[in-house]
């Protein structure tokens, strides 16, 4: 304690701290958690995972690893480079398991990129991953929010991101590289061909790093569908990232590959990751890693594993994207991975009068504060804080024991089942309570249009 005549500090005692909320996703998932030891009810649609039980292969071979305790090589061990090549090559992209990178997470890799750059700001999608824009805040970077074209998620719009290139250099600023996501989290769409070769030609020009997040790639609802990643057209200077948490359901595994580009670049990447990862984490554990080489690998029970789960996804995205289109809301297909972005600005005179609401944050809370249904707002994500934007992901839905997720696995019609048709039911009288329409369309009841 200070003495009464001690002259007093002229500056605070502790070093200022970062301004950087929890990540909205995991905030929200935090918030459920609350509200379910209270007693109160819940609409689970906030939080990305899969919703589906571990696959008992992948847990036999993560147990027969489990006495694994050494630190392994950076960079990961041989035969999950080699099978994370494998993978990359049966998908029409050949790779160098010298060019692959381990880590505990894509989400740890992607930020392990953004540090190795040295300066310049990073190019990202409105709207995109909650990550992208606070990992680049987090390596002092500016992230650059870019519209992506109608219906095409993930791809920042090629001639909005050349036109940002040349405003930031007028302001003495560079962009170095762009963020990319196919599919795409938050729409669940699936950007073209030609505007990702579009975009793959700006980076050629300006010399850009393209990060390629594919971790939903083995999740497009049309199997025959093809991702045009842009490691196919920008080889040289595209890094591709994938990991065990969403295709097979192995969130909280922490365990996501990369893919650098081969040629001097690439080789000079690789060293400059390396040294960061030395840092960060030094190696992935080694348990994860054996059981990650087998799933990599793609075993035939693993696959058929992953058929299912897709099938499951596209089921329910669907129902749900349906069930906000009859609310009257605008809602592109779901085309891969298990989101739906709906727009409810058709309701946005309503919902100011009726309840207040004017921004898509606002949105949210009162639909977790009336109802206990946990949705995103879009602004989390990089959109206009007035745009009534909002993530939906219903995997959630799928059942709230490993008993009933199997059993929406293995249904033909996962929305008729009776605890996920009562979730379907529950969220359009949410639906109609918040927007008085009461079917397809905008045909509104008599109480609420008076």
């Amino acid at each position: 304690m200070l003495a009464q005549n001690t002259p007093r500090p002229s500056r605070p005692l502790h070093p200022p701290l970062r301004d950087l909320p929890v990540s909205p996703t995991l905030a929200a998932d935090e918030t459920l958690a609350r509200r379910r030891r209270e007693g109160l009810p819940v609409l689970p649609l906030g939080f990305g995972e899969a919703g589906i039980p571990i696959h008992p292969a992948l847990a036999r071979e993560l147990a027969s690893a489990a006495g694994r305790g050494a630190y392994g090589p950076v960079a990961g061990s041989a035969p999950l480079r080699a099978a994370a090549a494998g993978y990359w090559s049966r998908r029409g992209l050949p790779t160098d398991p010298g060019l692959v990178v381990c880590g505990p997470g894509s989400k740890a890799l992607l930020f392990g990129l953004l540090l190795s750059l040295t300066d310049g700001d990073v190019a990202i999608s409105a709207p995109s991953w909650v990550s992208y824009a606070a990992q680049a805040t987090l390596t002092g970077a500016r992230p650059v929010h870019i519209a992506t074209p109608l219906g095409e998620g993930g791809v920042p719009s090629p001639a909005l991101l050349a036109d940002a290139i040349v405003r930031a250099r007028s302001e003495g600023r560079s962009i170095r590289a762009v963020v990319v996501t196919l599919p795409d989290n938050p729409t669940g769409t699936l950007a073209s061909e030609a505007t990702v070769r579009k975009l793959c030609a700006v980076a050629r020009e300006h010399d850009l790093l393209i990060i390629s997040d594919e971790i939903y790639r083995d999740l497009v609802h049309d199997p025959a569908r093809k991702v045009p990643s842009p490691a196919a057209y920008a080889p040289e200077r595209t890094v591709v990232t994938t990991a065990l948490s969403k295709h097979l359901a192995a969130g909280g595994w922490r365990l996501g590959v990369a893919r650098l580009p081969d040629g001097p670049f690439g080789h000079a990447l690789r060293a400059s990751l390396l040294g960061v990862a030395s840092e960060m984490w030094s190696s992935a554990p080694a348990p994860i890693q054996h059981a990650a080489a087998y799933a990599f690998s793609e075993p035939p029970e693993l696959v058929t594993h992953v058929d299912r789960s897709r099938r499951l996804h596209a089921a329910m995205a669907r129902a749900v994207a349906a069930r906000f289109t009859d609310a009257g809301a605008r809602v592109r297909p779901p085309e891969a991975g298990f989101y739906v972005y709906p727009d409810l600005n058709p309701h946005r005179e309503v919902l100011r009068e009726a309840h207040g609401i004017r921004t898509a944050s606002d949105l949210c809370g009162h639909l977790l504060e009336r109802y206990g249904m946990c949705v995103l707002p879009g602004s989390a994500f990089g959109e206009p804080a007035d745009a009534l934007r909002v993530r939906v992901a219903p995997t959630r839905l799928y059942g709230d024991t490993d008993d009933q997720r199997l059993t929406a696995l293995a249904a033909l019609d996962p929305t008729a089942l009776p605890w996920v048709a009562d979730s379907l039911d529950r969220l359009s009288g949410i639906l109609t309570d918040l927007t008085g329409v009461t079917g397809p369309g905008l045909r509104r009841t008599k109480a609420s249009a008076a």
